[in-house]
């Protein structure tokens, strides 16, 4: 069984190698998923936040803007930073004097564009108007934004993107459309505009660099921690992995055990069973080896041989143990336990792969086997070398109904059936496999044990007095080198007028006079063996010859009207031959128990 295991071992060991392994590659595509999902994340989230900070800037650049616009523009003193706008020229009150100090009218693009220069100073964000139709040549547009003012004036909607401001680096570059409203058409209305009309847009260029910054840091500590997860991962990985091969172990023991537990309750429970099911394993061994099976297959066989009356168990015992011929219909229920073996196998993975196997060992080649009726190449080949073993051991064990066959004997007798119960390869094989086995020279189905024979003898007993019938009185007679030769006398006790007894008091009374009769007899003979033959009639081997009781020795005849007749045979003067056995036979057939006796008993 070891050598059956072995393989099978090795192969759940690799499987749970190659799955740690794909585990294992799960675990690490899965955090490095994480991970690169989540950096991508953080620099999404990195240019939403430079988004956010672009509309606040530029809706508070429009704010002001709209205040300035409200107010018709904004005098600011003329100083060197602030001097008149020369493109606010046509404005007639472009100059004017407050208190003796000059000041210049400060339009909401003029306004906007010196904030904007402190705001870039102070903050390094690019702020600008610009326009397809400028007024201050100092607003032209760059690449960039010649590209945004298209998408607005198509879009009227805001255009966003990262872009590279050369030599700058990165930047998210975020234009809005400037709508004319009528308060613009005062220092723009001479340039052909409408309200309405999309004038430009207020640029916008957030710095990347410290987003990204932070959202590398972010990353960072991600991929820290998604590094110390992946290590821990691993470690349980390696952990449940050596867990596993231990349990696999320990499984694989149990498993083994089990085959040899289950193993052992077949051959308890049937003593012929026994060696029958380790000498098919064998030969199913020495047949796949010689048609060079893989270790595996041979493994497989031999587990399935080792298992394959497993459904037995549901047999009932008056069939199973009975120790002769069985009837038709009893033939017919004991077919059931190749269904029954594969029913009980296919529910265990371990033993799955044997199902098969087992369900198709009583199969024959030319479709009369059972219990599907397959043939030809229907049935795995293996099963054949199972089926083979099997019949291989029938033919060469002894039995009571039949004696066996030589190893030479059996063999004719494969080659005779080749082609028709078995595989003519299987056979061809096995002819040169199996002509040098040695069969063991051991009566089976005889029991051995105290418990053996009780279970024997539930096959020989009388049902109403307990004694034993007439089929086991056949069975010693039969087998006079063993349980016969125990015994020098026999006696033969024949009642009379039972018939008329029951007629008189009933069945039931007769049965209780039969029972406390056959009571008696143990009472009076307590080292004999005692038959009960056809109702009336009894025998009684016995070690001695000791005379038999007077009738008014046995109170259950007592005022019965039933009286008995005694007749005996010394043994020892005259051995019982095959003739008296076949007197014997005519007298079960006759229902008269004296013809045992027939020319050979004494007064």
């Amino acid at each position: 069984m070891k050598y059956g295991f072995k393989v099978i071992h090795q192969y759940h060991k690799n499987l749970l190698l190659f799955s740690v392994i794909l585990i294992v590659f799960a675990w690490t595509v899965t955090i490095v998923s994480v991970g690169g999902f989540n950096a991508q994340k953080y620099f999404k989230i990195a240019e939403q936040l430079a988004l956010n900070e672009a509309e606040v800037s530029v809706k508070k650049d429009l704010a002001y803007r709209t205040w300035v616009s409200i107010h018709g523009g904004v005098y600011v003193p003329v100083t060197e930073k602030t001097p008149p706008n020369p493109y606010l020229s046509h404005l007639k009150n472009r100059d004017v004097t407050i208190n003796g100090k000059p000041f210049t009218l400060m339009n909401p693009a003029y306004s906007l564009s010196q904030m904007m220069q402190d705001y870039s100073q102070l903050y390094g964000i690019k702020a600008k108007i610009t326009s397809k139709i400028l007024l201050n040549p100092k607003n032209a547009s760059d690449v960039w934004e010649a590209k945004a003012l298209d998408e607005i004036d198509k879009t009227r909607e805001r255009f966003y993107e990262i872009a590279q401001i050369k030599d700058k680096g990165e930047f998210l570059r975020y234009m809005n459309p400037l709508v004319t409203k009528k308060s613009c058409l005062k220092c723009h209305g001479h340039q052909g505009y409408k309200v309405g009309d999309i004038r430009g847009g207020v640029a916008v260029s957030i710095p990347m660099k410290k987003h990204y910054a932070l959202a590398k840091q972010e990353t960072v500590y991600l991929l820290g921690s998604l590094l110390v997860i992946w290590v821990l991962g691993l470690i349980l990985l390696l952990f449940g992995y050596r867990r596993l091969q231990f349990n696999i172990k320990q499984k694989f023991s149990m498993y083994e055990q089990y085959i040899y537990s289950l193993v052992d309750i077949i051959e308890q429970r049937d003593s012929y069973t026994a060696g029958h099911t380790r000498r098919v394993a064998e030969y199913s061994q020495v047949i796949a080896k010689a048609m060079h099976f893989s270790d595996n297959e041979v493994s497989v066989l031999y587990r399935a041989a080792m298992l394959h009356d497993i459904g037995k168990i549901s047999t009932p015992d008056a069939i199973l143990l009975k120790p002769g011929r069985l009837s038709p219909l009893e033939y017919s229920l004991i077919q059931e336990h190749a269904t029954a073996s594969y029913d009980i196998l296919k529910s265990t993975d371990l033993f799955a792969e044997l199902a098969e196997i087992v369900r198709h060992h009583h199969e024959r080649y030319d479709g009369k086997g059972y219990p599907q009726g397959l043939k030809g190449d229907e049935i795995p080949v293996i099963a054949y070398v199972l089926s083979l073993a099997d019949a291989f051991d029938a033919m060469t064990t002894d039995r009571i109904y039949k004696g066996r066959k030589t190893v030479p004997e059996a063999l004719k007798e494969i080659k005779a059936m080749s082609g028709t119960q078995f595989h003519p390869l299987v056979a061809k094989f096995a002819l040169d496999a199996l002509k040098n086995i040695t069969i063991e020279r051991t009566p089976f189905q005889k029991p051995k044990t105290n418990i053996e024979k009780e279970r024997f003898a539930y096959f020989y007993k009388d049902q109403l007095t307990g004694l034993y019938n007439g089929s086991y009185l056949k069975f010693i007679l039969s087998h006079q080198d063993s349980e016969f030769k125990n015994y020098n006398f026999a006696y033969g006790v024949y009642l009379h007028h039972i018939t008329k007894y029951n007629a008189d008091n009933g069945w039931s009374q007769g049965n209780t006079l039969l029972y406390n009769f056959a009571n008696e007899l143990v009472t009076q003979f307590p080292n004999a063996l005692i038959f009960r033959l056809f109702g009336d009639d009894f025998v009684v081997l016995h070690q001695e010859h000791i005379p038999f009781p007077e009738a008014d020795l046995f109170k259950s005849l007592q005022d019965s009207g039933v009286s008995f007749t005694i007749k005996h045979i010394d043994i020892r003067e005259k051995s019982l031959s095959v003739s008296d056995l076949q007197n014997f036979l005519q007298s079960l057939e006759k229902g008269d128990a004296s013809l045992l006796f027939h020319n050979v008993t004494k007064d």
